[in-house]
């Protein structure tokens, strides 16, 4: 048997049989693009392609560029007359007849694996499901070899633990020639280039425009780039900025979302940021500059009277500010506050509090951390068994 990949797009294929092994078989060739004709006893419902209700004819063969026989009462005479006009056939009923065969297919971005297994068809199935999660895992080396056309993914990579990665982010990250990844991204063993453009407070960073003139230049090299951002591409990040000098570039960009940190981290800790009863609606908020500083654009006053539950990110150094601008405009003080440092990491700490004593309580944490405020935190359940991220 020697394997082989027909690109039937456009092309004529005829079905004979509409059981279900014909109609799937008339779904995955139409899938593939090919130009379905079907022939059946009965008319199909819902069969793609065209067919006629009627029995077959060798005739039916002429011009088909693959015949699938399935008609549930012996293949032989749709054998035979694809035989006599050297078209290949595919058997339903005899693997050990049949002159071709149909694989199970996964396919993986411009990967396509397919499986045959001795003519056992639930066998091939497995294996090739087995292969599909690993492909789908980025645990296969899929990364290109030959140069081809460039492109650039942004990719969420959740909160920090590596296994909170989506699965089409990890494919992607396996498939890359080039990484360019931010401070707070994953930590992960890559075998492409990585390139660290870490953004740090009061250190040399890089400049925003750069990064974008980065991320072009690979990509137009033909590279295939993926941006890994932390938490997700465009949750306080300037990912559109990056997808839009993208597009004015003419670079092929696609965005994965990611986990925020806002909604993850909390979880994570035991803190729902909603809970029935206790309230309806959250906040997200970038506490990068304190409620005092002119650069604000936040309205704190109408974050007090909200209510609700209230969910900080970047304000671990102006906790003491923003607890006293909330407490002065009506939030009370003995408000429950929770501060969540390296959230799905090993080194995860929560301190919980109030309004009025977190600055205190708090003072030792650093960020990464997001701040949970509302009555939330006041029923907070911790899990009893730690996730394998925290195991490690």
């Amino acid at each position: 048997m020697t394997p082989v990949h027909l690109d039937l797009r456009g092309k004529r294929v005829l079905v004979v049989g509409a059981g279900p092994v014909g109609l799937r078989r008339a779904r995955a060739l139409a899938e593939s693009g090919a130009d379905v004709h079907g022939v059946a006893l009965a008319a199909p419902a819902g069969a793609p392609g065209t067919w006629q209700q009627r029995p077959f004819a060798p005739s039916d063969v002429q011009g088909a560029w693959l015949v699938v026989a399935a008609t549930g009462t012996g293949d032989e005479e749709v054998a035979a007359a694809c035989a006599a006009r050297q078209v290949w056939c595919v058997r339903s009923d005899d693997h050990e007849r049949s002159d071709a065969w149909m694989p199970a297919v996964t396919r993986s971005g411009d990967v396509t694996v397919s499986v045959t297994a001795g003519g056992d068809p639930r066998r091939a199935v497995a294996l090739r499901d087995a292969v599909a999660l690993q492909l789908d895992a980025g645990v296969l080396p899929v990364r290109r070899v030959r140069p081809g056309v460039g492109s650039v993914a942004l990719v969420g990579g959740g909160p920090g633990a590596p296994d909170l990665l989506t699965v089409r982010g990890r494919r992607l990250l396996a498939e890359a020639d080039v990484v360019v990844t931010d401070r707070l991204a994953p930590r992960l063993e890559l075998s492409a280039e990585t390139i660290e453009v870490a953004k740090t407070p009061g250190a040399t960073s890089w400049d925003q425009r750069d990064i974008e003139a980065l991320l072009i230049a690979r990509a137009r090299a033909g590279q295939r780039v993926v941006r890994l951002k932390g938490g997700d591409v465009h949750v306080f990040a300037r990912g559109m900025e990056e997808v839009q000098a993208c597009l004015s570039a003419g670079v092929d960009v696609e965005v994965v979302p990611g986990l925020s940190s806002a909604l993850a981290v909390p979880a994570l800790a035991g803190v729902p940021v909603t809970a029935r009863g206790v309230t309806q609606s959250f906040t997200v908020v970038s506490a990068h500059v304190a409620p005092d500083d002119p650069r604000s654009s936040v309205d704190w006053a109408a974050l007090a009277a909200l209510g609700g539950t209230l969910v900080l990110l970047m304000g671990v150094g102006r906790l003491s500010a923003v607890c006293g601008a909330l407490v002065a405009h009506g939030r009370a003080p003995g408000t429950p506050v929770a501060v969540i440092q390296d959230g799905s990491l090993p080194t995860e700490c929560t301190v919980v509090s109030t309004l009025v004593d977190a600055p205190r309580d708090a003072a030792g944490l650093r960020n990464p951390s997001v701040i949970v405020i509302g009555e939330v935190v006041a029923v907070r359940a911790a899990p009893t068994v730690a996730p394998a991220h925290a195991r490690r």
